[in-house]
């Protein structure tokens, strides 16, 4: 008896043209926009580039040249430096084309009649680094990360300077190593990811695309209560006067619409993988698993209001809808940076928000080493899920007609 009424819950489900409209085409058209319209931002404006920065100096300093020469040699180049006069350099600066401008002021030591100093001096002028001061300044036009770049890298060689300069007074010959683990130390400053997953904010919207997906189930549900409700359809009263077992009915309709619904999820997640090229990361079997889960709880959510209320159907599909796109709007589907205020002034929000459950758990699949807080979020989606249905299911099963 389950198995006959589940073919025909499966049947009509699939012939059910708001279905096939809002679960499968729908989506697929908005995640193509959402490709044409923010797929190629992120890796235009993330690419680090070298920074365009002028140099000044008073006199050449072989030490500063050496290293900056090495800096630019690298694959990916901390800076992009030119000497240029002063004028030249404020005049690059107020036209934007470089970041800042390092002044490098270079004093010669005097010599004395100390012995020692003058030989050392000798030394000096032999492997081609005369003795002398150095002192670094840095002039921006306005602040940012590129400049704090820039503050860094001299605070940080001024520094290391003077650590050289004590190696090479009781080594001179051996200014060449010294000088590379300087050009090292200064190097290491590189753009690296913390995680190896996606970090691309655009994926975001793509999460929140397939929470929509999970979370639109909710219809379907308010039909499956409807269809066994005797004072809410035609169907129900008839249904309600059949000799199958109210629990059974509503067993097998709740199968077969979790069914045909994560065959909806199923074809988003694909589309948006092979077709867009979205990157969820190399545990895709687990953002299938996750977004089924995921309709399954927007299936239970439906049936479950569904059951609660004797409002007309078109009521409760209106409050239904408007619930849902509430949740997704507040997890970031229509604008990126909302889960985030709300994340730093009422967090508990985005912890009960649905929609918000179910980005975050394929955004903790995809940069998280293990499954810990992907596993955390699939218990949440899978207990919202049971509550709702034993509660649409304690509800329906209760409710008693004088006359059909």
């Amino acid at each position: 008896m389950f198995l006959h009424n589940l073919k025909y819950e499966l049947m009509v489900t699939f012939r059910v043209k708001d279905l096939i409209l809002w679960m499968m085409i729908f989506p697929l058209i908005l995640g193509t926009f959402f490709k044409i319209a923010f797929g190629n931002i992120y890796e235009k404006d993330t690419l680090f580039n070298s920074i365009p920065t002028a140099v000044v100096e008073n006199e050449k300093n072989e030490i500063f040249h050496s290293i900056t020469d090495d800096i630019e040699k690298s694959d990916n180049p901390l800076l992009k430096v030119t000497y240029m006069s002063e004028n030249d350099a404020m005049k690059a600066l107020e036209n934007d084309e470089v970041k800042g401008i390092i002044y490098v002021e270079t004093d010669k030591k005097k010599e004395t009649a100390d012995t020692s100093f003058s030989l050392f001096g000798k030394m000096m002028d032999a492997v081609g680094v005369p003795s002398m001061d150095t002192k670094l300044s840095l002039k921006i036009k306005n602040n940012g990360i590129e400049q704090t770049i820039l503050k860094k890298f001299t605070e940080n060689y001024m520094a290391q300077e003077s650590i050289i300069r004590d190696a090479i007074e009781k080594n001179p010959m051996d200014i060449s190593s010294v000088t590379d683990v300087l050009t090292q130390e200064m190097t290491i400053q590189e753009d690296r990811p913390m995680t190896d997953g996606d970090t691309d904010p655009f994926t975001s919207y793509m999460y929140n695309l397939i929470a929509m997906v999970a979370l639109f189930g909710s219809v379907t549900g308010l039909h499956i209560a409807a269809q066994n409700q005797a004072n809410l359809s035609e169907l129900g009263a008839r249904r309600n006067c059949s000799p199958t077992p109210k629990s059974i009915a509503l067993a097998a309709g709740l199968v077969g619409s979790c069914i045909a619904h994560a065959a909806c999820v199923f074809l988003c997640i694909t589309y948006e993988t092979l077709v867009l090229g979205i990157d969820f990361g190399a545990r895709l079997p687990f953002v299938y698993l996750g977004g089924m889960i995921g309709g399954m709880m927007g299936l239970s959510m439906g049936f479950f209001v569904g059951s609660i209320s004797t409002w007309s159907q078109s009521t409760k599909v209106g409050i239904t809808m408007g619930v849902s796109m509430i949740c997704c709007f507040m997890s970031g589907l229509m604008m990126g940076d909302i889960k985030a205020i709300i994340e730093l002034n009422c967090p508990i929000v985005n912890d009960l928000n649905p929609a918000a459950i179910i980005s975050d758990s394929f955004y903790y699949l995809n940069v998280d080493a293990d499954l810990s807080r992907f596993l955390i979020k699939l218990l949440s989606m899978a207990a919202y899920a049971m509550v709702f249905a034993i509660g649409g299911f304690i509800v329906t099963r209760r409710r008693r007609y004088a006359s059909l």
